[in-house]
Parts: C-alpha cells; sequence; structure tokens
C-alpha cells in the first residue's frame, strides 16, 4: 500500500513536470515564430500560417478597414485563430495593437500590426567607408598615472564609467578629447568639474588632476571620440535615404552602441581579402576615399538596426542596380537566395541557403541564419567576412534582409536582420 502512494506521488510528480515542460516549449514556440510587429501593404493581402494555439484581437476604430480571410469585418475588435492559416488586408495605412490569448485564455502579450505604403528600395552592396564622431567624448576606462611624486593614482576610479560621455568640463563645452586635454592644462591641476551623460542622464563629477614628471596634468581616463571603418550599404530609397550595416556601430573596447553627433560614408575601394577559417573570421581590407568628392552621404542615425542617412545629390550608384519591392517577414522563406556584395568592380549576387527564421528574436540583427554556398564566394572570401555586413539579402527578386555577423567557428555562416528592421525610419 505504501508503495502504491509512492508510486502514485511520482506519477504526479513527473505528470506536473511534463505539464511545465510542455507549457514552456508552447511559450518558445511562440516567440520565435510570432514577432512583436507585423507589417503588411496598405491594399494588398497578406497571408499568415503561425500554427500557435493563440488566438488574437485586433483593436480599431476604423470599423470595415481591416478585412480577415477576405471578409470586411464591422466590429471594432476582430478574432483571429492564430492556430489555422488566415489572411490580412486593410485598405488604409495606420498602426493597430494585435492582442495575443494563449488557447484563447490567457493574455500573454502585445504586438504591433503596421499598415505601411508600398516601398521600393535599390539594393546595393557597395563597400563604403564609415566615420562617424561620437555625441560627447567616450570614456572606455580607467588606468594609474604616475605623479610627479613618484607615486601611482587614479583620479576617474569609481567616478568615471566605461560607456560615460564627457559633454562639458567646467561649464565649458567639448565636442573632441583634444579640447578636453587643453581645458585639463588651461586649469593648472586644480580639481575640474566633468559633466557627463550617463544612461541618458546629466550628472556632474569632480575630478582632481595629476602632474607628471614631464608637467603635464592627467585624470587617468581612456578615451575615444571618433571611430571609423569598412561596411556594406545595404540599400538606397527613392527619395535619398540610405540603410548599411544591418546592425548598428559599436565601440571595439566597450561593446556599447555609440551614441554619434554625426558622421558620413565615403566610396571604398577594397585592396585585398582575408579569407575566413575556423575560429578566425575573415576580412575584407580597404581604402576609404576621404574626400568630398567620393562623399556618399550625411549619417543622421546610428541604432541597433543599421546605421542610416541621406545621400547627397552628386551621389549615383551603379546604372544597372534596379530598385526591388521589399519582402516582409511572413514572406521569407528557407531555401535558396542570393546576397549582394562587390569584391572586384562589379556588384554581383552570390547564392546562399537561408537556414533558420527566428520572427520573435529580440535581438533584431540575428532572425536569420544564412549559409554561403556559391563557390565563387567560397573560394573568394571563404564565406562571410566582415566589411559584408549589409549585404543585401535577397529572394524571390525582392530584397529581404541583410547580412549582419559571421559565425566565428564556421565562417560560410552567419546571421541576418529582416529588411522591414531597417526601412522603420522611412515610415
Amino acid at each position: 500500500m505504501r508503495f502504491r502512494k509512492i508510486y502514485r506521488r511520482v506519477l504526479f510528480c513527473f505528470l506536473i513536470i511534463n505539464i511545465i515542460a510542455i507549457a514552456i516549449f508552447v511559450v518558445y514556440n511562440i516567440d520565435k515564430n510570432i514577432p512583436d510587429e507585423i507589417k503588411i501593404l496598405v491594399g494588398t493581402e497578406e497571408k499568415f500560417d503561425f500554427g500557435m494555439p493563440v488566438e488574437a484581437n485586433i483593436e480599431t476604430e476604423d470599423i470595415g478597414v481591416i478585412s480577415v480571410n477576405d471578409q470586411r469585418v464591422p466590429s471594432n475588435q476582430i478574432d483571429i485563430d492564430l492556430n489555422k492559416p488566415f489572411t490580412l488586408k486593410s485598405d488604409r495605412t495606420g498602426n493597430y495593437n494585435i492582442s495575443l490569448k494563449l488557447f484563447g485564455i490567457f493574455n500573454y502579450r502585445n504586438i504591433s500590426l503596421d499598415v505601411i505604403d508600398s516601398v521600393e528600395l535599390i539594393p546595393c552592396g557597395t563597400p563604403i567607408g564609415i566615420y562617424v564622431e561620437t555625441d560627447g567624448i567616450l570614456v572606455l576606462g580607467s588606468g594609474r598615472i604616475t605623479g610627479e611624486d613618484g607615486l601611482n593614482y587614479e583620479p576617474v576610479s569609481n567616478k568615471l564609467k566605461s560607456g560615460d560621455y564627457i559633454i562639458a568640463i567646467n561649464g565649458r563645452k567639448v565636442s573632441d578629447k583634444n579640447e578636453l586635454i587643453k581645458e585639463i592644462q588651461r586649469n593648472g591641476g586644480r580639481d575640474i568639474i566633468l559633466q557627463v551623460r550617463r544612461n541618458s542622464e546629466n550628472i556632474q563629477v569632480r575630478i582632481s588632476p595629476v602632474k607628471t614628471a614631464g608637467g603635464t596634468y592627467k585624470i587617468g581616463a581612456w578615451i575615444r571620440d571618433n571611430t571609423q571603418g569598412i561596411g556594406t550599404l545595404t540599400y538606397v530609397s527613392s527619395d535619398g535615404h540610405f540603410g548599411a550595416l544591418g546592425h548598428g556601430i559599436t565601440d571595439i573596447d566597450t561593446g556599447l552602441l555609440m551614441e554619434i553627433s554625426h558622421g558620413s560614408i565615403y566610396a571604398a575601394e577594397i585592396m585585398s581579402v582575408i579569407k575566413g577559417r575556423e575560429g578566425e573570421p575573415g576580412e575584407l581590407i580597404g581604402m576609404i576615399k576621404q574626400q568630398d568628392k567620393y562623399k556618399i552621404g550625411e549619417i543622421t542615425e546610428n541604432s541597433r538596426q543599421g546605421i542610416f542617412g541621406r545621400v547627397g545629390r552628386n551621389y549615383k550608384g551603379p546604372e544597372y542596380l534596379e530598385p526591388l519591392k521589399i519582402g516582409f517577414k511572413q514572406e521569407v522563406k528557407k531555401g535558396r537566395a542570393q546576397i549582394r556584395c562587390m569584391l572586384d568592380d562589379k556588384v554581383e549576387d552570390y547564392d546562399i541557403e537561408i537556414e533558420s527564421i527566428d520572427m520573435g528574436n529580440s535581438n533584431h540583427s540575428k532572425g536569420l541564419v544564412l549559409r554561403i554556398v556559391d563557390e565563387r564566394l567560397l573560394n573568394a572570401t571563404g564565406g562571410i567576412v566582415q566589411g559584408m555586413s549589409g549585404s543585401p539579402i535577397i529572394q524571390n527578386n525582392k530584397i529581404i534582409g541583410a547580412v549582419t555577423h559571421v559565425f566565428i567557428q564556421d565562417s560560410t555562416k552567419g546571421y541576418g536582420t529582416f529588411i522591414e528592421n531597417m526601412v522603420n525610419n522611412l515610415e
């Protein structure tokens, strides 16, 4: 009798564990397959097939604007079963809220439905030189200073943090490190007040500079005020907006997204290629033509989705590149696609396989997993290399995304972002 009770308790525990495991698996798959944002074109019927045990309610005051399964819905609250295939269509642009209910019972989360006008972009794939200046002086870290008395000091220790931005000294605005150094020397060793931006909040920090044996004053902070590098131009729109990289510019030392005041993109020439191999990502070695006549455009935004701005009036891309419609997340399929990039003097398309699609990935720059299968590109680069970030991904004659990262252990594979993540600034 006692054995039976123990046996039942064990079975009950296994049942509870199985229920919890199933619930976790269901939630994981919902997060993976249902995005936080859905985009559709105005006046176009879009098909969806999530196959998830979730019911959705679309709330709108625009009665009759949205059609579900080709049926115009008069109610201001539209119910959809996401476990079955369905279609959506809207006759008006706008933003709508979709409430998800797990198993039709439990409130789960909200997603955004954006209805936008048709967008055509020129998928470029051309190498660009990138130069940006930080919005303030970026603090990388701190170090020790040997004073004129031979002792070691750390003036900014526990006062400045990696990722801080110095924006003023003693009430005087500074925009580059040379200005900061001059102001510190001019102050003659007296305490200085630094105005610092930390996590979008402005604070003041008092620092005591240290006089070195050479007679100069230092505060012991590693700082940076600009950065530059090689990347790939993803697209140019009909009205002159551009997007590039597919991910933001982060500081190489802190790993943080850089806050920029302004920047420019220039024409770049690829001089050589370091092929990627296991454990060592390759690289495009290029020369940035950093003169005004080679300037392509101005950078206005550095975000997690890439860098964005406007091209100049004199910009002329390759004439053989034609504009393509964009493909939304729901249109992307596993299988054959192409990436566009330039290794020699001409932009070419190279075959890839899309191996995985993660619509719900919170890291927008890693929504796609792709593998290079084109022997031409494999022979030239070994796969994806640094500098190819931003190379547009094309499938079914639509631009659907951009290359963002390479797998360190397998240079033939990498990540990509959906193009709709990069066109938000165009809406």
